[in-house]
């Protein structure tokens, strides 16, 4: 018997099904995870008592409101006790989650022993607590192996029909009235900003186009889910989210509709082009010197010039303080805490008479606030996500199509934008979901070699969904 045959059957968690075999289907509690994963999401997206007038002071708050403390209570109470009721699969599936992922949690509490502001460290662990446990929660109750996307696309799809309202209603709320080019007259919805909005409208036209290719909804329906993240996208103006959504809808078409011989030769030929873009994103970051004549494709692409709308020069600063504390970083979200005076974060102020508010780089944030060993456990993060995704690809290639396809948009946009490993952002909600649900599948994959098909039991919960072929375990 095998390890993890063993280690199950050993820990006691492998019941009798009520006609005698060792699996049941479970569906009961579906709508809990339901609830904690949409209020998560809102919470994530819409800022705190929808006080959008609060963004302009860009300084961060010492406390929410009490609103949003009650919510984030919530958010940790609630999952954690469906944690502890499905303790004994939680813990087999932690087994099989990203690794990376939990160091990069470790290492972020750990940092509030170096942090330069420990109060603002604890308050963003806080938030990565809530949306592990979200996501730990989410999977070990009424699982299949849709369920992922069939909670997430209705969710992104209400925040989006809820922007385009919000710009109807509210204009001097939903849209920027500020002079600059990039901003002038751009849509940010419910959102903070036009490429916050930008983004959630490019996972929405994922997720509603993937819906479209594997039959999972309708064609009407998908067409409707698609023009609405349009239009949200067209009205963000956000270039980098057009560019990816553009790549990856093409990825995506090519990973769902290929033959069965070419999608043996996919594999390959996606790990090659993720390593061009890492590479491509540490030569952008100056991180890579002597190659920057290969900018100017990429700011041909993005429509923005050689400066990427002065990014380059916030960059330039960001690298200057990482390399004051290049091993651990100056604590995990410690250094965007507003233009302070007493800050190092003041340093834009006084060099270039305006604050940004993050690096407008994924892949600078984390390197800032965590260093060398925060930038290995995304990379880590990267490469074991994406071997992970190759091997759901391998066996149901249509789910798979649709988790590298979120792995590349999220590639792509944190070249311009902050979203790895970012509690400010709802790209960090659905990429935990993504990582921990595929995790939960190759577990399932794996009990299913090992202990044969299920009984099937009796099943409890959203009866208008179609069965899918996994399992939990009956009890704990």
């Amino acid at each position: 018997m095998t390890g993890l045959a063993y280690s199950f059957t050993r820990a006691g968690t492998v019941p009798s099904g009520p006609n005698g075999g060792p699996w049941a289907s479970d569906h009961r509690g579906a709508w809990i995870g339901v609830f904690f994963t949409w209020l998560l999401l809102l919470v994530m997206t819409v800022p705190d008592n929808f006080d959008y007038s609060s963004l302009t002071t860009a300084v961060a708050p010492d406390a929410g409101s009490p609103m949003s403390r009650m919510l984030w209570m919530v958010l940790i109470a609630g999952p954690a006790g469906i944690v502890l009721w499905r303790r004994s699969l939680t813990w087999l599936l932690l087994r099989w989650v990203n690794p990376f992922l939990l160091a990069f949690c470790a290492l972020a509490i750990a940092s509030v022993l170096w942090s330069d502001l420990p109060s603002v460290t604890v308050r963003r662990f806080i938030r990565i607590a809530a949306v592990m446990l979200c996501a730990l929660s989410f999977a070990v109750i009424a699982w299949d192996s849709r369920r992922f996307q069939r909670v997430i696309r209705p969710a992104i799809t209400l925040i989006l029909i809820g922007s385009l309202i919000f710009g109807l209603v509210r204009p001097d709320l939903a849209i920027h009235h500020e002079l600059s080019p990039e901003l002038k007259d751009a849509w940010k919805g419910l959102t903070n900003h036009k490429n916050s909005l930008g983004d959630c409208a490019s996972i929405g036209v994922i997720l509603w186009l993937h819906a479209w290719l594997s039959g999972e909804q309708s064609r009407g329906r998908a067409v409707l889910g698609i023009g609405v993240a349009m239009a949200c996208l067209l009205l963000s103006r956000s270039s980098t989210s057009l560019l990816a959504t553009a790549a990856v809808s093409a990825l995506l078409c090519l990973l769902c509709k290929a033959s069965p011989r070419l999608r043996e030769r996919l594999p390959p030929l996606i790990v090659v082009s993720v390593l061009l873009v890492v590479v491509y994103s540490l030569i952008v970051l100056r991180l890579i010197p002597g190659l920057d004549f290969l900018l100017t494709p990429l700011s041909s692409l993005t429509g923005k010039d050689a400066s990427f709308s002065g990014r380059t020069d916030i960059w330039t600063l960001v690298v200057e303080h990482f390399k004051e504390q290049p091993w651990l970083g100056s604590g995990y979200g410690a250094y965007w805490i507003g233009p302070q005076p007493w800050a190092p974060v003041y340093q834009f102020v006084l060099r270039l008479s305006f604050y940004p508010g993050s690096a407008h780089s994924g892949y600078l944030d984390v390197l800032n606030d965590l260093g060398l060993v925060g930038f290995a456990c995304l990379l880590g993060y990267l490469a074991l996500y994406l071997r992970d995704a190759l091997r759901v690809f391998r066996t149901d290639h249509t789910q798979g199509a649709l988790i590298i396809a979120l792995f590349a948009q999220q590639v792509i946009a944190n070249l311009a934008e902050t979203h790895w490993f970012s509690v400010l952002s709802s790209d960090f909600v659905v990429m935990t979901f993504a990582s921990v649900c595929v995790g939960r599948q190759l577990l399932d994959q794996r009990l299913r070699a090992i202990f044969g098909e299920p009984d099937l039991g009796s099943s409890r919960g959203f009866e208008r969904y179609p069965p899918f072929p996994n399992y939990s375990p009956a009890q704990n």
